[in-house]
């Protein structure tokens, strides 16, 4: 068993988490030891939430463990169902706790007695999935339970709006730009005179989930978050969904052509020609952008693009096709979505990754050596030990990637604010020459280390000298180059002379 210290999908109990407190007036019930319960503190930190976290720990520890956990359950899902008046409370163990192999549907009902909310138990299997497979599962029962629900009251509808309408899936709490996104598709269904009839989940009210199939059609921009549910509602009410990613100009454009395809195809007459081209042309600077000499001068560079389904896939096509960059690598830690991200991305880049194992991910980005890397929070540290820039464009979740001022992904404006990153990752290496150059204030030291925990190289004091006093943007790829010729000549410190050595052994 190797030991985790970074991973790239939390576990189960997150997603579910993320879900239930994404709803309005939902709480969460956390059946766990102490030590499981961190999810309050990151979501308050990294959302900057004014209002308390809607989850609570029922905690396991040698005294529950030894009269049974069922009494202490039911008693936590009770007082909270008195306290706090929730519509509905989520019972959900994590990996830890399922070890105990409880009935924890029957805690459920045994708290239904009791309790004028609505509770339910989130049936995921802990040692089977991650995090975000977990929400979308998690999203889907919640669905299906108040669908269920409606319909045994006989207080389903069964009418459509009388204007085309959408529901929007997958914005949750902990969402990588996720809220940013959903005001920008808001605003895209406004600039189609397409209303929003349900945004799930985050800030919807369960008493709604009823009216979900009221919408003519669902919009499922996110991989890893409502492709579950929108799957649901097409089964039962014949609900199409758009599930192309609006990234980018020409998915963008592609996705606006599928919603105008389903509108039509259900009797509305619209035509969006004349607004795809108005925003392609003149609204969103990406293409005017990708035909100056600033991204021009970008063409055919190297670069690594690394995260979850949704964004590495949409990346890679807006690099490759609409920048002329050279994807040399592109991968994703979803796992369980390889098929779908080989179909993506498979024409647009050399080389395909499917892993969740960073070291293996930082060992192809040393290997391949790109000039940008756009990735994970993970692939920005790798980036900065190997002197390589990198553009942040997936989850794992930082407090940079909550930020103040207005940075969606999605749409058009979207396309603006990948233009900006992309640019500016390529061109922050030149930073550090032109310190150089004006004797600025770089006084970064060599890196004497490997992306792989195993590297056994060291750098003696003449040789770490000789590595410093060349430019930074090209410090990486020498000490890379030294280190290659050390190994291949079982040489354990490098010296100077091992230094020139390599050089001389490049043509360099």
């Amino acid at each position: 068993m190797k030991l985790a210290y970074w991973m790239y999908a939390g576990p189960a109990h997150i997603g579910t988490l993320r879900v239930a407190s994404s709803f309005k007036n939902v709480h969460a019930i956390m059946h766990a030891p102490i030590g499981d319960d961190y999810f309050n503190v990151m979501r308050s930190m990294l959302e900057r939430e004014r209002n308390f976290t809607p989850v609570t720990t029922s905690v396991v520890d040698r005294n529950v463990l030894a009269r049974g956990s069922q009494e202490k359950v039911v008693d936590n899902i009770t007082r909270k169902d008195a306290e706090e008046h929730p519509d509905l409370i989520v019972l959900t163990p994590t990996c830890t706790s399922s070890i105990l192999q409880e009935d924890l549907q029957n805690f459920v009902e045994r708290a239904q007695l009791e309790s004028k909310g609505d509770v339910m138990l989130a049936d995921v299997n802990h040692y089977r999935v991650n995090e975000l497979q977990a929400a979308d599962r998690t999203l889907l029962q919640i669905v299906q339970f108040y669908i269920e629900k409606a319909r045994k009251k006989g207080d389903l509808p069964t009418d459509k709006t009388e204007k085309p309408s959408v529901n929007i899936f997958g914005i949750s709490t902990l969402g990588f730009h996720n809220n940013h996104d959903c005001t920008e598709l808001k605003r895209l269904m406004a600039a189609l005179d397409i209303e929003v009839n349900e945004v799930i989940p985050e800030g919807a009210s369960v008493h709604n989930i009823k009216n979900l199939s009221r919408a003519w059609f669902n919009l499922v921009p996110y991989r890893e978050l409502g492709p579950l549910s929108a799957a649901y509602l097409e089964q039962e009410f014949g609900t199409p969904s758009v599930d192309i990613t609006p990234m980018g100009v020409v998915e963008t454009a592609r996705c606006i052509r599928k919603i105008q395809a389903i509108l039509n195809a259900q009797g509305a007459k619209v035509d969006y020609d004349d607004y795809i081209n108005e925003q392609t042309m003149h609204v969103s600077q990406a293409a005017w952008f990708s035909r100056s000499i600033d991204c021009q001068n970008l063409t055919g560079k190297k670069a690594v693009v690394y995260g979850d389904s949704t964004h590495a896939a949409a990346i890679t096509k807006v690099l490759a096709r609409e920048m002329g960059i050279h994807v040399v690598l592109a991968g994703t830690f979803c796992k369980y979505d390889e098929a779908w991200f080989r179909e993506q991305v498979s024409e647009y880049c050399d080389e395909v990754l499917i892993t969740d194992d960073h070291g293996a991910v930082g060992d192809a980005i040393a290997r391949i050596e790109p000039s940008a890397i756009f990735g994970t929070q993970m692939e920005r540290h790798v980036g900065k030990r190997l002197d390589i820039p990198c553009g942040v464009i997936s989850a794992p979740i930082h407090v940079q990637n909550f930020p103040i001022g207005y940075k969606p992904f999605l749409g058009y404006e979207g396309t603006n604010q990948l233009v900006d990153l992309i640019y500016n990752s390529f061109t922050l290496g030149m930073e550090d020459h032109l310190l150089e150059i004006f004797g600025g204030h770089d006084t970064k030291e060599g890196i004497t280390k490997g992306i792989s925990a195993d590297s056994d190289l060291a750098w003696s004091k003449d040789g770490q000298a000789e590595l410093n006093k060349i430019p930074g943007f090209v410090r990486g790829k020498v000490k890379r180059n030294t280190e290659k010729f050390a190994r291949d000549r079982n040489i354990e410190v490098i010296t100077a002379e091992v230094l020139y050595a390599a050089k001389e052994a490049v043509g360099a």
